[in-house]
C-alpha cells in the first residue's frame, strides 16, 4: 500500500546501495512525498537570506535617497537662502545639472535587484515544478471531497465537514492558517483548467470574495487579481449553464476594467441568451462532482475515510478479542505482542508495539533517499497515477541488521517464511499532501501482473507497518468488509489476501484514505504463496 518507487517488476526491485539517491528525487514529484515537501523548506530558506540581503541593500539605498531629499528639502524651506550667494548657486547649478542625474540613473537599484535574481536562478532548479502546484492543488480538491470540507472554511484555515445544518470539526489547528485570494484563485484555476467546474467555481468564488475585500492593495507574490477571478468564474458559471451568474460577474468585471471589448462582448451575448431563454434568468445550475477515475465503491470509501478510523459498534461484538501474541514460538515467549483482533471473515489483525521508535526512525532514514513516485501495475507496465499519491523505496534486508532482526519478528509472529523469493524486500511508502491509495487488491487478479515475475506465486498475505502517527485522516478502510483503521503508529496490520484454495479475497479490497494532515508513512511487506505449503496448508474449499 501507499506512495513510493517502482513497484517494479518485483524481481528487480530497488535496493539501497545500488544507484544514485539524487536521481531518486524527479521535480515535478515534490507533492506526492511530505518528506519532499518539507525538503522544498531548505530552497526557501536560501531564497529568505537572498530577499534580505537585498532588503537590506535596497534600505541602505533608501536612506541613502531620504538623506538627499532632506537635504534639498531644507535648502528649499529656508526663506533666506539667497541664490545671489555664490556657492550656494553653484550647487543648484551641480544639482540640477549632475547630482539629480546621478540619483536618477543610479545603478544601485539595478545591482541590488541583479543580484536577487542572479541567486533566484541558482536556486531555482531545486524548486518545485509547476506539476507540483497542480498536484498540491489537487489533493486539496480531493480533502475537499473526500472529508466533505467546506471551502470557506478551509481559506481561513478551518478543517470542518458541513452536512446540511450540521458542522464538524475534523481537525482544530494550534495556529490558523488562511489563504489568499490569489491562493485560492490557483486551486481554482487548476480546476478551470481541466474542465471541471464543480471544483472551479467554490474556490474562484472564495477568491473574488478575499479579491473584493482587499481590493486596491497591491501585493508584490500575486499572479492574480479581482479581474481575473471574475473573469474565469463568469466563464465557469456559463460553461455550468448558469448564464444569470456569468452576466451579473461580467458586469462586475466592467465596472473595473471598461475598455475590456471581449469582456463586453461577453456581456452582449450572455444578455440575448436571457433574452431568448427568459427562465435562465432563475435556473440554478446543478454541476456533477467528476468520478475520475470510475469507482464504482466511491461513495462507500469516503464514507469509511470519513469516520477517521472510528468504528465502535464493532468493538461490541464478542468473537473479537485482544490478547498476547506468542504464536508458540521461543523468539516471542519473552516479549510476546499485544494483538487486536479487528475482523475474522476476512482476517484482520492489529499487533502494537511492533516496531520502536527508533526502529521506525531507521527504517524512514534508510528509505528517504531513494524515494521515487509510487507506480501501479497496469498489465505489465508500471504506471504513475492519479489515484496512488506517495513515493516508495524499496529495502533489501542486507541494508542494516536491523532489518534482518524486523524480518525474524515477523516470521515468528505470522509463521510464514518471509525470506527471499518467499517474500517482497520491505517496502517504505511516504504519503503526499492528501496522499491516498484508492481502493485496490494487494494481491494479483491478472495472470499478466508483475507480481509473478518472482516465481513465487501470488500475495498471500500482506503485512503492513505504521512507522508514524498523523493528526488526522490516513485511515486504511476495508471496503467490502465495511471498517477502516486509524493510523497507530509503531503498530502492524497483518491480513489474508488469498483463501487457502489460493484464490484472491474480494473482500481484502482496501484503501489508503486520503491524509488530511501529517506525515504518514508505511512499511510494506508482502508474503507469497510459495514456501508457505506447510506453514498455511491448502484448502480445496473456497470458502476456507
Amino acid at each position: 500500500m501507499g506512495p513510493g518507487a517502482r513497484l517494479a517488476a518485483l524481481l528487480a526491485v530497488l535496493a539501497l546501495g545500488t544507484g544514485n539517491p539524487e536521481r531518486a528525487a524527479a521535480r515535478g514529484d515534490t507533492f506526492s512525498a511530505l518528506t519532499s515537501v518539507a525538503r522544498a523548506l531548505g530552497p526557501e530558506r536560501r531564497l529568505l537570506g537572498l530577499l534580505r540581503r537585498y532588503l537590506r541593500g535596497e534600505e541602505a539605498r533608501l536612506r541613502d535617497l531620504t538623506r538627499f531629499y532632506d537635504k534639498v528639502l531644507s535648502l528649499h524651506e529656508d526663506s533666506t537662502t539667497p541664490v545671489a550667494n555664490p556657492l550656494l548657486a553653484f550647487t543648484l547649478i551641480k544639482r540640477l545639472q549632475s547630482d539629480w542625474r546621478n540619483v536618477v540613473h543610479s545603478l544601485e537599484a539595478s545591482e541590488n535587484i541583479r543580484a536577487l535574481k542572479d541567486g533566484y536562478e541558482k536556486v531555482e532548479q531545486d524548486l518545485p515544478a509547476f506539476e507540483d502546484l497542480e498536484g498540491a492543488a489537487r489533493a486539496l480538491m480531493r480533502l475537499q471531497d473526500v472529508y466533505m470540507l467546506n471551502v470557506k472554511g478551509l481559506a481561513r484555515g478551518v478543517f470542518q465537514r458541513v452536512t446540511g445544518s450540521a458542522i464538524t470539526d475534523l481537525y482544530s489547528p494550534k495556529r490558523l492558517f488562511s489563504l489568499t485570494g490569489d491562493d485560492c484563485f490557483q486551486v481554482g484555476k487548476v480546476a478551470y483548467d481541466m474542465g471541471d467546474y464543480y471544483h472551479a467555481i467554490p474556490w474562484l468564488e472564495e477568491a473574488v470574495s478575499l479579491f473584493r475585500g482587499s481590493y486596491g492593495e497591491w501585493k508584490t507574490e500575486d499572479e492574480a487579481s479581482l479581474e481575473d477571478a471574475l473573469d474565469h468564474l463568469a466563464f465557469a458559471y456559463f460553461q455550468a449553464g448558469n448564464v444569470s451568474c456569468a452576466l451579473s460577474l461580467s458586469r462586475e468585471f466592467l465596472l473595473y476594467s471598461p475598455d475590456n471589448k471581449r469582456m463586453a462582448r461577453n456581456v452582449l451575448k450572455y444578455e440575448r441568451l436571457l433574452a431568448e431563454s427568459p427562465n435562465q434568468v432563475v435556473a440554478e445550475a446543478v454541476i456533477q462532482r467528476p468520478n475520475i477515475p470510475h469507482l464504482q465503491t466511491r461513495d462507500t470509501y469516503e464514507g469509511l475515510c470519513q469516520t477517521l478510523g472510528s468504528q465502535p459498534t464493532l468493538y461490541q461484538i464478542p468473537s473479537l478479542y485482544c490478547s498476547y501474541e506468542t504464536n508458540s514460538n521461543a523468539y516471542l515467549l519473552l516479549q510476546p505482542i499485544r494483538k487486536e483482533v479487528i475482523h475474522l471473515e476476512p482476517y484482520i489483525a492489529l499487533y502494537h508495539d511492533f516496531v520502536s521508535d527508533s526502529e521506525a526512525q531507521k527504517i524512514r532514514e534508510f528509505a528517504e533517499p531513494w524515494l521515487q513516485r509510487s507506480v501501479v501495475a497496469s498489465g505489465e507496465k508500471q504506471l504513475q497515477v492519479e489515484y496512488r499519491i506517495s513515493k516508495s523505496a524499496w529495502l533489501k534486508d542486507t541494508v542494516d541488521p536491523m532489518l534482518v532482526t524486523l524480518n525474524h519478528r515477523i516470521a515468528a509472529l505470522t509463521g510464514l517464511d518471509v525470506r527471499p523469493p518467499y517474500a517482497e524486500y520491505l517496502q517504505v511508502v511516504n504519503y503526499g499532501i492528501g496522499g491516498h491509495y484508492e481502493p485496490h487488491f494487494d494481491h494479483a487478479t491478472s495472470p499478466s501482473s508483475p507480481l509473478y515475475r518472482m516465481k513465487s506465486g501470488n500475495r498471500v498475505a500482506t503485512f503492513m507497518i505504521y512507522l508514524s502517527s498523523v493528526e488526522a485522516g490516513g485511515a486504511t478502510a476495508f471496503i467490502y468488509a465495511n471498517l477502516s483503521v486509524p493510523v497507530v503508529k509503531n503498530a502492524a496490520l497483518f491480513w489474508w489476501n488469498l483463501h487457502r484454495s489460493g484464490e484472491g479475497d474480494s473482500d481484502t479490497l482496501h484503501a489508503g484514505c486520503p491524509v488530511l494532515v501529517g506525515d504518514k508513512w508505511v512499511a510494506n511487506k508482502w508474503i507469497h504463496e510459495y514456501g508457505q505449503e506447510f506453514r498455511r496448508p491448502c484448502s480445496s474449499s473456497p470458502e476456507d
